[in-house]
């Protein structure tokens, strides 16, 4: 499996196109990759599914590079964005700064920013630095926009964020996230887009769809947004594997002998000897 280019990937149009996953670790990013995934995301809420922090604020650019390491050493084969942090993208230049670590440092092959930040992104893709845009529900300022919650529900903000996403494609991004916005919106920006949309809590009828590891694997259990689908309860089965060894453990039947090193019964002789 190779890297899809940047070139493939804008032409990746249709609902269907690309499937993207968050992947923050070598064993996530690894099974991932064996399972066909087109694209890994090291998202900021590693943040908050990760690293049990409150939102996707406190989460640091060191942070997130930590995690796309390990993340490319799992999928060597497989084009993967990070996420610039929280204010790491307030300016061009914190912005080239911060892409620039995590792409020769990391291993990234994309960076993504949330909102229509258009001087920013220009600045990164003159660098060469190619960039993935991200609207509707922007996690890193939540609180600016009433919480978490559906976004373009009325006429004019519905214009406004299709506005921005088109100015994203024109600023030269490869593709824009669409993240909690109604599905017949999504659908409208899929159609006017020349780049790919991926949704998430965006319909169907995006061009590609990203979620979040845990949720779908069911180990993130704070809150459970109505656009995951969970594949698997592995809370759940993970609790209980737990729950088998510690009583296994207490009744001494872990460990067993197949679980155990025998030593050579004439050398433990020898060392007995020696008492």
């Amino acid at each position: 499996m190779a890297r899809l280019t940047i070139p493939e990937l804008k032409s990746r149009k249709g609902p269907g196109s690309l499937v993207m996953l968050t992947a923050y670790d070598y064993p996530t990013a690894k099974l991932a990759t064996a399972a066909g995934v087109d694209v890994l995301l090291v998202g900021d809420s590693l943040g908050m599914v990760v690293l049990g922090y409150d939102s996707t604020v406190p989460v640091t650019l060191e942070e997130v590079l930590h995690h796309t390491k390990a993340a490319r050493r799992g999928a060597p084969d497989v084009h993967l964005v990070a996420d610039l942090p929280y204010l790491s993208d307030a300016t061009p230049e914190r912005a080239l700064a911060a892409a620039e670590r995590l792409v020769k440092e990391g291993g990234a092959d994309s960076v993504k920013l949330e909102g229509p930040k258009i001087e920013v992104v220009a600045a990164l893709v003159s660098a060469g630095v190619p960039v993935l845009g991200h609207v509707g529900l922007t996690p890193q300022t939540a609180a600016s926009l009433g919480g978490y919650k559906v976004q373009g529900r009325g006429r004019e903000e519905a214009a406004k964020l299709l506005e921005g996403a088109l100015a994203l494609e024109e600023a030269g991004v490869w593709g824009v996230v669409l993240e909690m916005v109604p599905a017949q919106l999504a659908e409208l920006a899929s159609r006017r887009l020349r780049v790919p949309t991926i949704g998430i809590g965006a319909g169907a009828a995006t061009d590609g769809q990203v979620l979040v590891f845990h949720d779908l694997i069911g180990v993130f259990d704070r809150f459970k947004p109505r656009f995951v689908k969970r594949y698997l309860e592995g809370g759940q089965l993970i609790q209980e594997a737990i729950s088998a060894y510690a009583a296994e453990v207490r009744a001494g039947e872990f460990p067993a002998a197949e679980n155990a090193y025998e030593m050579d019964a004439e050398e433990l002789e020898g060392l007995y000897g020696k008492e």
